[in-house]
């Protein structure tokens, strides 16, 4: 089976981070491979679905996303195109202003984690997403970049990727 994790990263972030890396280690012992698209070029989150959907899924039986604020908005609106059986979103950025979609089709494994300090997207966006669709939320002593909290997030992760 092949088995793939694509991590969305942030607006103001890189493919290839702190945070990637370190998913990119717990995917690759679940037997996944793992892809971070560069967005930095696009900074219209409705124009990174479409980078993201023009991928070829082809060769994978089973798909994750993982995505980091507006990638996790990224993340969970492709989800609704493609065949993907989780989302493991991080300060995903919902609800804001000057982005299109306002209401989801989340999946049923969709693992939400948010800081309580976040000053980019407010805390509640989260709360209101998971219970409007019933999705798992854990609020963390942090701030948007959960930077802090890796290790716990490479543990919900190795956790996530068991379940699915």
């Amino acid at each position: 089976m092949n088995k793939l994790v694509i991590y969305n990263h942030g607006k103001d972030s890189t493919p290839w981070g702190e945070k990637t890396l370190a998913f990119a280690d717990v995917a690759k012992r679940h037997g996944y491979k793992m892809e971070s698209p560069d967005y930095r070029d696009e900074i219209n989150p409705d124009e990174r679905v479409k980078q993201l959907l023009a991928m070829d899924f082809s060769n994978y039986s089973k798909i994750v996303l993982i995505g980091s604020s507006m990638g996790a908005y990224v993340a969970t609106v492709a989800a609704e195109t493609l065949p993907v059986s989780g989302l493991f979103l991080l300060a995903p950025a919902f609800y804001l202003p000057d982005y299109l979609r306002h209401e989801f089709k989340p999946l049923g494994q969709t693992w939400v984690f948010h800081g309580w300090q976040d000053d980019i997207v407010p805390p509640e966006n989260a709360w209101r997403f998971c219970q409007q669709y019933r999705c798992r939320l854990l609020m963390l002593d942090d701030g948007h970049r959960l930077m802090s909290q890796i290790p716990l997030l490479r543990n919900e992760f190795d956790r996530f990727l068991s379940v699915i």
